[in-house]
């Protein structure tokens, strides 16, 4: 997801702050797909999995609002449905979407989660993998606070590696693509800045399960 999708088909307790990267590393999904270490924000843009489809696919994302700016409330006041649509002229074209993600890392690293990893975020969209459409429906959506324009931060990379292994170890996860992949033509992210090698070098998981698969040329240099 970008800073802009057209993606669509109870109150919680919500701790002060999200989790920074610097946090114990270890982290729990819990049986009720909500990870522990996380701030929770519940999204109500989410339904329940079809019977028996459990995620198996990783779909990472970048967005910022307004675009190109980090910080404030804009996108968990998007992905809650309380978006003040004045506050930027951007924010006028979001005023019909019903959009979410399962996971935001912020760029200090934080984790704020929306929706349980047990349920269907709306964040691909129309899509498909390896012969595969809808991907919502077994894919758990992460969003990187950033833009297609520049690189990600140190923090981010450590987040997503652990929040990867805690998701691992949940679930039966076998590949990961970008929004890119899975909605080519139609979306970008998370971009050329995105260090798709480091990702794959960073995970823990990877030494001690089988690997995960990553899109091809996750060798190659960066932008």
């Amino acid at each position: 997801m970008t800073a802009a999708s057209s993606d669509q088909p109870a109150a919680s307790m919500v701790s002060p702050t999200p989790t920074r990267a610097a946090d114990p590393q270890v982290w729990t999904i819990a049986a009720d797909g909500w990870c522990e270490q996380a701030q929770r924000q519940p999204s109500p843009n989410f339904d329940a999995r079809a019977d028996g489809v459990t995620a198996d696919l990783l779909v990472i994302h970048n967005i910022s609002l307004p675009p190109g700016r980090f910080g404030g409330p804009f996108i968990g006041d998007l992905f809650c449905n309380r978006l003040d649509y004045d506050a930027d002229p951007y924010f006028e074209q979001l005023r019909p979407l019903r959009v979410s993600a399962h996971f935001v890392i912020r760029r200090d690293g934080g984790l704020v989660q929306f929706v349980s990893a047990n349920d269907r975020a709306w964040h691909a969209g129309v899509s498909l993998f390896k012969g595969r459409e809808r991907c919502n429906d077994f894919s758990i959506g992460i969003e990187l606070e950033g833009t297609d324009f520049e690189p990600f931060t140190d923090s981010q990379y450590q987040t997503l590696a652990t929040l990867t292994d805690a998701l691992r170890r949940r679930y039966p996860l076998v590949d990961v693509a970008g929004h890119e992949h899975v909605a080519p033509g139609r979306k970008t992210d998370p971009g050329p800045f995105f260090d798709w090698a480091r990702f794959r070098a960073d995970c823990p998981c990877q030494a001690e399960q089988a690997q995960l698969r990553f899109p091809s040329g996750v060798g190659e240099s960066q932008a």
